[in-house]
């Protein structure tokens, strides 16, 4: 994770690290001085480094019979020490450049100076090519290509004709690229720049973006918004079949509440499973992981006594994914959530899968078998 970029002697001084405790610190690209991990939430460093600089003053050089050259430069190494203070939960980065003992450069840095840079990408060395390199390079200029939506998008309208009808498939898609547009939404919201919406037949949709997340809040938020728009959506829905009483508008409230709530599975690279990991990952203490793995175990018990097998069974196995890579959660490059953030993402996200639920119980009670699909489908 990028922590900090600021100038030093006409470079660029970058200092990488993470929730680990291990720190890089580059200048101008150049690996100047690096700290390993350790496990204090909150630490302090001091990165002392000397850079050998060329003079550009004329000097004067003493001979041997007591006369003097001019040389036009010489070779001076000038002493830089940086001392970083570091808070991880809630973050904060206070930092001092001092060059030759004297200060240049003083700040500070928080959660969202760390959402809103371009992190740096590092200098990328000459590779071979190869087959699967020519093949992830033909992947990323298909996806660039704007027919490719439309491609997609009339296999999924054909898709769902077959399955329903043209009518029902058209207003499937609308709820699908309504649920996409929630994630381009969160995206731009932290100024992140946007390729588009892709419809994928028989799996979905996928908002595509070029840019880096930098926190797990902006995971989390990004994740949660498509699920969220789908769950207005399903709302609006709901009150026009109150209005109307067409029983059309009950199909899509239902049919899009399960899908949204299939979404927020907590398994990866599915909605939940990124907010769920964020979640768990940002809890820096066993007692979280404990605690994320009680909350697990009761979320299986009651879609069991509620009937819903498989959601029962694939909340259990997302867990279980949290829980075996919970130990490389230092690793991560993302900032952590604090507290506030643990418990309103873990609030915000439950009681959108109860809203999703309820949507889905509510119209399978009425009798129409059309409408009592969703339910048959986790009960399954």
């Amino acid at each position: 994770m990028e922590l900090l970029n600021i100038e030093c002697l006409g470079k660029r001084l970058r200092l990488e690290g993470s929730i680990a405790g291990w720190q890089q610190l580059y200048w101008d690209n150049q690996l100047v001085s690096q700290k390993s991990a350790n496990a204090s939430a909150q630490a302090f460093y001091i990165h002392s480094f000397e850079l050998a600089l060329q003079s550009t003053a004329p000097l004067s050089e003493t001979n041997s019979d007591g006369g003097s050259t001019i040389v036009d430069s010489s070779s001076k190494a000038i002493p830089i020490r940086l001392e970083v203070d570091v808070n991880w939960q809630p973050f904060q980065l206070d930092y001092c450049l001092l060059v030759e003992d004297e200060q240049v450069a003083q700040g500070q840095r928080t959660v969202s100076d760390i959402e809103k840079q371009t992190p740096e990408v590092p200098i990328v060395k000459n590779q071979k090519i190869s087959v699967i390199g020519l093949a992830s390079l033909g992947f990323k200029l298909l996806k660039s290509a704007k027919v490719v939506k439309v491609l997609f998008a009339a296999a999924s309208v054909a898709a769902y004709s077959w399955l329903f009808s043209f009518q029902f498939a058209m207003a499937l898609i609308g709820c699908l690229v309504f649920h996409e547009y929630g994630h381009i939404r969160a995206m731009k919201h932290f100024g992140m720049k946007t390729k588009g919406i892709y419809l994928i037949p028989f799996v979905g949709g996928l908002a595509l973006s070029d840019e880096r997340i930098n926190t797990r809040w902006q995971d989390v938020y990004i994740s949660i918004m498509g699920p969220t728009f789908g769950l207005i959506l399903s709302v609006i829905f709901l009150g026009l079949y109150w209005i109307t009483g067409n029983i059309f508008f009950a199909g899509l409230a239902s049919f899009n509440a399960l899908l949204n709530l299939f979404n927020l599975l907590p398994i990866l690279p599915l909605d939940g499973g990124h907010i769920l990991k964020s979640i768990s990952f940002s809890m820096n203490s066993l007692i979280g992981l404990i605690a994320c793995i009680a909350g697990a175990a009761i979320g299986v018990l009651i879609s069991y006594s509620l009937g819903l097998a498989l959601l029962g069974f694939l909340l259990l196995i997302g867990s279980l994914e949290i829980v075996f890579e919970w130990r490389g959660r230092h690793q991560s490059n993302l900032l952590p959530l604090d507290r506030y953030g643990q418990i309103f993402s873990t609030v915000w996200y439950l009681l959108t899968v109860a809203s999703l639920v309820g949507i889905i119980w509510y119209f399978a009670g009425s009798g129409d078998e059309m409408l009592t699909i969703p339910l048959q489908i986790l009960g399954s």
